[in-house]
């Protein structure tokens, strides 16, 4: 799912800047790695890209996580253990050797992601439908923890902002059994059955 969502949001960014910068067939976004960008390392089509979305962090979201180790479904009972929730920490750089340029399509980033920063099935179509909905959340770090994400990427900075995307689930369709519900409960009494 972690592909999916972010192949969305690139998409979404895409149409969203092409309109904004009047761009035609010009890769203006694309999912990347960073720090192989900044070594000379990337593919044609990233290294192309005017900005690039790379995953910095991924998080357990445990509050979403369900404890139950089954769902009813119809009448059967199927086991299987519950979704991982998780939050990645996206690091959006506008990676353009004119500084102007890239502080403008930095800018417009920040404007879409204020103007939609939910998204689901109803506002967004094109959204996976194994993908129940995608919220972004500017992450904002302090000079110490820039200085540290920076280092670890190999890179010196360039314009860029960092969002929390929550939630993302990650769910294997295998079951590990299922089962009848119980549908009445009996009492043995001293060779006696009884139903309650």
């Amino acid at each position: 799912m972690i592909k999916e969502a972010l192949s969305f949001l690139e998409k979404e960014l895409k149409n969203y800047l092409a309109a904004k910068l009047n761009s035609g067939s010009e890769e203006i976004i694309k999912v990347g790695n960073i720090a192989k960008v900044l070594d000379g390392d990337g593919d044609t089509a990233t290294n192309a890209a005017r900005a690039l979305i790379s995953i910095v962090n991924i998080e357990e979201d445990r509050l979403s996580k369900s404890p139950d180790n089954y769902r009813r479904s119809d009448d059967k009972i199927v086991y299987k253990n519950p979704k991982v929730y998780l939050n990645l920490y996206l690091l959006i750089t506008a990676k353009q050797t004119d500084y102007s340029e890239a502080l403008k399509v930095l800018s417009f980033i920040i404007q879409f992601f204020q103007h939609k920063y939910v998204f689901d099935t109803q506002n967004s179509p094109l959204l996976d439908p194994k993908i129940e909905r995608l919220v972004l959340d500017l992450h904002t770090l302090n000079f110490e923890q820039m200085n540290h994400l920076w280092g670890i990427l190999g890179g010196k900075y360039v314009p860029s902002v960092l969002y929390k995307m929550r939630v993302v689930s990650i769910e294997e369709e295998a079951e590990d059994s299922i089962g009848e519900p119980i549908m009445e409960i009996g009492i043995n009494t001293i060779g006696k059955p009884q139903v309650l």
